[in-house]
């Protein structure tokens, strides 16, 4: 579209009306956090700006310190925030204002509850805290000059349904975004409120603040960078206001750790790992969330080799003063020194949550369940360097206990003659536990691991063992728990299965055909009468089911149908089986079971009408009787 003089008019986005309007009507009791977000918005446009001047000399136009300026217009009740940082084209004040155009936008949607704090801290994580603007002002204009153009444009809006964008005039790069007040807003037309909020929530930015009213202009903070200051200097409430300022959070950082390395090679960490799970920690693009700065000069957020992906939990900033400060992103990427901080950052954040869980283990069992989905992603791409350090910190629900266990808990558990950690996997934690394939471990009282998150189809296979012990899936190949000595309580017996289970098995084997893979008696069974498991060397059957969902397998592979040998249902069906023989019965009773352990397995029946035919005949036929 071409630039010209005259305003145009553009409707929002529905997701921002939406967004809006909770704004507006439900995050009202958290309204002075909006100078927070505006200020966060500036230093982050000073950052860029400072990092695309190093390749691109002809952007630093102005002998300016980078700088925050306030200003209080009290006769035309304006508050206005000023920047000179890098500054917004036309077309980025429409798609940065106008739409929320990164992705996870309808997780961010769906996450909206109506609770102002947990709605604050989303609208932060996903980078539109612009809009809590519009809590104080009933009008918002948003003039701006990028970095390199010769025009600037205005962008202006009432919060309620259309924006405008103009040509405009500004001297320079930059951007001022100017509140018309609401008439119940005086209090942000104060110099000692607005001070006041600056030092409680922006004091830490790394960019001077300065207020003016009229000709008086009052340096509100230092500009210093917080994470080069001493530890010693710092309280708990700059740590947990830069966090804020950092990630653009409302929640309090679950842990932070400051760390300064020096010799070969020097970097400084200000490294948190947040209290709320991001809704967008499972993207496909797995990006972290910790800026690279040189020398206090931010370089870039997408740095892909200075953490792990499987640490795209943590917020922060990593400085060091060793990396060339005309060092573009792509030789980020390939750079040796890099890869040094990176393996000196992931042993550092690994021995802090080490710390952590060994201090306090109720407490660390709240990060586990949020965050230990990404850790066990370490596992299956880590091949060695940090595997042993990740299981010891990793902690797995159990049937032996209520609340989550570690791998060495579970070893000292093991009963007499067990030679391996038992494991079943599935997508719901109550459903795992009523599993009929954890009857005979129940039976014995060996624990089972039940384990609810993807990745652990993956990482098991990969590690393989722990302390010499197997993990082994308590849903596939045969089962041998005789050699357990365990506490035999209702456990099958070889001496209890009728004579005749061998003809039924023989029957269900001819009837079911192609169906299953095979059809054998059952020593892990001890109350329901059938169960599906994999056979030996085949696919667990959660992990089937997760790659038949993501199309990488095109059908369902074959499972054993195992039967309870002292189940009186299969007992009864053997006895028929003796005495009869062969029969139609007989045949409907083998797909009705090999229906009932799908059902139980919570996949579908192949076909609903004959099984809804041979129920209702079934069904008939006993009430007959």
């Amino acid at each position: 579209m071409t630039e010209t003089a005259t305003e145009e008019k553009l409707t929002f986005q529905a997701e921002v009306s939406r967004l809006l309007d909770i704004v507006a009507h439900s995050l009202y009791s958290e309204k002075e956090i909006f100078l927070r977000e505006l200020i966060s918005n500036a230093a982050d446009a000073c950052d860029r700006l400072r990092y695309e001047a190093q390749t691109r000399p002809e952007l630093a136009t102005s002998d300016q310190p980078f700088k925050i300026t306030l200003t209080i217009d009290k006769p035309n009740r304006q508050l206005t925030a000023s920047d000179n940082g890098i500054g917004m084209s036309r077309d980025e004040l429409v798609k940065n204002l106008g739409t929320i155009a990164r992705s996870g936008t309808s997780a961010f949607l769906k996450g909206l509850t109506g609770d102002s704090k947990k709605d604050l801290n989303l609208i932060g994580q996903f980078g539109v805290g612009f809009y809590s603007a519009f809590m104080v002002a009933d009008r918002v204009d948003v003039t701006s000059r990028r970095a390199g153009e010769e025009h600037a444009h205005r962008w202006s809006s009432d919060g309620k349904g259309e924006f405008s964008v103009a040509l405009a005039e500004r001297d320079a790069a930059g951007t001022d975004v100017t509140l018309h007040l609401k008439a119940e807003e005086d209090e942000f037309l104060s110099d000692y409120r607005i001070k006041e909020v600056v030092r409680r929530y922006s004091d830490h930015v790394p960019v001077p603040i300065e207020l003016r009213i009229g000709s008086d202009k009052t340096s509100l903070n230092d500009g210093s960078a917080l994470w080069q200051k001493p530890k010693s200097e710092i309280t708990e409430t700059q740590y947990k206001e830069f966090y804020r300022h950092v990630a653009h959070a409302m929640d309090e950082p679950w842990l932070t750790i400051h760390h300064r390395a020096e010799g070969t090679i020097e970097y400084t960490a200000l490294l948190y790992v947040p209290t709320s799970r991001p809704l967008d920690l499972f993207n496909p693009d797995r990006r972290h969330r910790v800026k690279l700065y040189l020398k206090r000069v931010f370089i870039t957020d997408d740095a892909k080799d200075l953490l792990p992906a499987w640490m795209r939990f943590l917020q922060g900033v990593v400085d060091t003063p060793d990396l060339p400060l005309n060092v573009s992103r792509e030789l980020l990427q390939k750079n040796p020194l890099l890869s040094k901080i990176r393996s000196g950052l992931t042993r550092k954040v690994l021995s802090e949550l080490a710390r952590k869980a060994k201090d306090d283990p109720e407490v660390y069992i709240a990060f586990w369940e949020s965050f230990g989905a990404c850790l066990k992603e370490g596992l299956y791409e880590d091949k060695g360097e940090y595997r042993a350090d990740i299981l010891k910190l990793s902690r797995f629900h159990s049937t032996a206990s209520d609340k989550p266990v570690t791998l060495d808990e579970y070893i000292q558990r093991m009963k007499e003659g067990q030679d391996a950690i038992y494991t079943i996997s599935g997508d719901d934690l109550q459903a795992l536990r009523a599993s009929p394939q954890l009857e005979g471990f129940a039976a014995k009282g060996v624990e089972v691991l039940l384990l609810t998150d993807a990745v652990d189809e993956f990482w098991m296979p990969a590690v393989g063992t722990y302390e010499g012990k197997a993990f082994k899936s308590a849903t596939r190949g045969a089962l041998d728990l005789d050699k357990i000595k365990g506490e035999e309580k209702g456990t099958p017996k070889a001496e209890d299965a009728p004579a005749e289970l061998g003809a039924l098995i023989a029957l269900f084997k001819l009837a079911l055909g192609d169906e299953v893979k095979d059809v054998r008696a059952s020593a892990r069974l001890t109350d329901s009468a059938v169960c599906l498991v994999a056979g030996e060397g085949d696919l667990d059957m959660r992990l089937e089911r997760l790659l038949r969902q993501h199309k990488q397998l095109d059908k369902a592979m074959k499972r054993v149908l195992e039967l309870n040998p002292t189940h009186p249902l299969v007992k009864r069906l053997a006895e028929m089986t003796g005495k009869e023989g062969a029969s139609a019965v007989l045949e409907e009773a083998a797909h009705l079971l090999l229906d009932q352990a799908r059902l139980l397995e919570g996949e579908p029946v192949a076909d609903p009408r004959a099984f809804a035919k041979r129920l209702g005949a079934m069904m008939e036929r006993g009430l007959a009787v």
